[in-house]
């Protein structure tokens, strides 16, 4: 459950991983901070977090549920953030979250569900000690940029798909499967979408207040994270757009072929009910039919009847149903 616990100096430069028991101990020193990573934690060990780091018990409440919205609550001089993380999985988008404790000395990230390890965004800092001597909130900055870098590559992969999938949606030829896939593509896309929305007004109070945890030398680098979060949102608008016009299309296709098919069965239906209407006529058995008596009634009505289909078929033809 405990995938890291390091501490640092306050001019960056890492000290070394510590235990979650010794963390009171390594607090006690004026020039340090701590960073604990956890992966899906039990009650007992967010409690003994609590105790170390003296966090808020509604704070705890919410990361022992893995079943949060994205939102961003300040209790005193700490902030908790709640993250929704995404991973594409098997051509489905697999859904976590990311819940952050953020204090003027410690940055605690809780994963739950899908989620990658934060161990590329430590190390950038760890890369970046000038950056990470402005305290935890650099840490909590490279968290969340990662955790925004990782979507749009799912939307780019959802666009290359939607490509793959054009020669099908533009098939006369009804396609239950391809339907379908564009149905779920648009379904999980909805629901990033309602992950990605609120955390643009998560970012924006960190770019803008809580000046005690986040200096004014890192609001920069918040507002390039909700640039991204702007552009990830607008692409899935965008790609969603794409989805739902596919989708259309190919129904329309669809539709229109059947309406083909239609036409040219009606076609031949009136073709066929011409001569079925005549030859009834003069298949009734009355006895006074003056043109029955005739040499030349047969030879007349097969000429009627030809000429009858042939104005039809003509006609059909001229309005394109056959």
């Amino acid at each position: 459950m405990v995938i890291n616990c390091v501490a640092y100096r306050t001019d960056g430069r890492r000290i070394g991983d510590v235990g979650i028991d010794a963390i009171s101990e390594v607090l006690k020193e004026r020039d340090t901070f701590v960073w604990v990573g956890l992966h899906e934690p039990d009650a007992a060990l967010l409690l003994k977090l609590q105790q170390e780091f003296d966090l808020h018990d509604l704070a705890i409440e919410d990361a022992q549920s893995a079943h949060q919205r994205t939102k961003i609550e300040a209790y005193g001089n700490s902030l908790f953030i709640v993250v929704q993380t995404a991973q594409l999985d098997g051509g489905h988008i697999a859904f976590g979250e990311t819940h952050i404790f953020l204090g003027p000395r410690y940055l605690v990230t809780v994963r739950h569900g899908a989620s990658l390890s934060y161990a590329p965004a430590r190390r950038s800092c760890e890369h970046t000690p000038e950056l990470l001597a402005l305290g935890p909130s650099y840490g909590l900055y490279s968290v969340l940029d990662f955790i925004v870098d990782n979507l749009l590559p799912i939307v780019r992969d959802f666009r290359e798909e939607l490509q793959e999938l054009e020669q099908d949606i533009f098939a006369v030829n009804f396609n239950r499967d391809t339907v379908r896939r564009l149905y779920d593509m648009q379904r999980d896309l909805l629901t990033l979408r309602l992950a990605v929305s609120p955390l643009q007004d998560v970012i924006s109070q960190l770019v803008r207040l809580h000046p005690q945890l986040i200096p004014d030398e890192l609001r920069p680098y918040f507002r390039d994270v909700h640039d991204h979060v702007t552009r990830v949102n607008d692409a899935i608008g965008s790609m969603r757009e794409m989805l739902t016009a596919a989708i259309n299309v190919n129904l329309s296709l669809v539709t229109f072929g059947q309406n083909e098919v239609m036409k040219k069965l009606a076609g031949w239906a009136a073709m066929l009910a011409a001569p079925t209407l005549i030859t009834s006529w003069y298949g009734m058995n009355f006895t006074h039919m003056p043109e029955l008596s005739k040499p030349w009634s047969y030879p007349v009505i097969i000429g009627v009847v030809a000429c009858v289909v042939s104005g039809i078929y003509l006609a059909l033809k001229r309005a394109k149903w056959l």
